[in-house]
């Protein structure tokens, strides 16, 4: 995300994480504060990056947050439309999974008063989620022009909502998506210590608070549409 690639290890700022010689052989370079490799997983499979990321490990974060996305500031632009969008759809289908299941829904759920009341409470959720994550983060350091950057780490970290599509599927009970909720909020506690280098507990709080201002407007939502 940011221009300057990183050490997975330690998170020290690094020129180069390897030199090419030619095609297909190339030698991985050493981080000059811890002398160990800057970035093993380029190496690596993308299932194993996947896995390291579910097991919440930093220095997975790292590899994507900061020598993965490397883009100038108008592409980061760009791709941090890109995860609103997909963030919302998913939050859309997480809402849509929640009516079905627990029937709240007096209207069918095909019809256009039902899907204009699901797309209200997911933007009102959201808003409201990222505006009190705005002030939760004036417990970390952030620097403002660092902003999109950290608002677009927190989308990327929230790949776990797509784990959602396959309930209907394996036939997950209801439980399951608050589970996600909680992966999603630790998931963006790692990505928010890694990019800012806070400790465990100020990032925790501050990802706790935004979720759960956003569930409240999410319940708010759904008992005013019901009254």
């Amino acid at each position: 995300m940011a221009r300057e690639k990183r050490c997975v290890q330690c998170g020290h700022r690094v020129k180069s994480l390897l030199i090419q010689y030619s095609p297909g052989n190339f030698r991985l370079m050493k981080c000059e504060n811890c002398n160990e490799v800057a970035d093993e997983y380029i190496e690596c499979e993308l299932m194993i990056i996947f896995i390291d990321l579910i097991l919440h490990k930093p220095k997975a974060y790292r590899h994507l947050l900061y020598n993965v996305f490397t883009q100038e500031t108008v592409y980061l632009q760009h791709l941090l439309w890109k995860m609103v969008l997909a963030y919302l759809l998913l939050d859309t289908y997480r809402s849509l999974l929640l009516r079905r299941t627990n029937g709240e829904s007096s209207v069918p759920m095909n019809s256009i008063l039902a899907s204009l009341e699901v797309l209200v409470n997911v933007l009102s959720a959201n808003f409201a989620f990222v505006l009190s994550f705005a002030l939760a983060s004036k417990i970390i350091p952030i620097g403002a022009s660092r902003r999109k950057e950290i608002l677009l780490g927190i989308f990327i970290s929230s790949y776990i909502k797509i784990f959602l599509i396959a309930m209907p599927v394996w036939g997950f009970p209801v439980s399951v998506i608050f589970i996600v909720d909680l992966l999603v909020l630790t998931s963006n506690a790692v990505a928010l210590k890694v990019m800012t280098k806070s400790t465990t507990s100020r990032c925790l709080a501050a990802c706790f608070m935004a979720h759960s201002v956003k569930f409240l407007v999410e319940h708010m939502n759904i008992l005013i549409i019901c009254s």
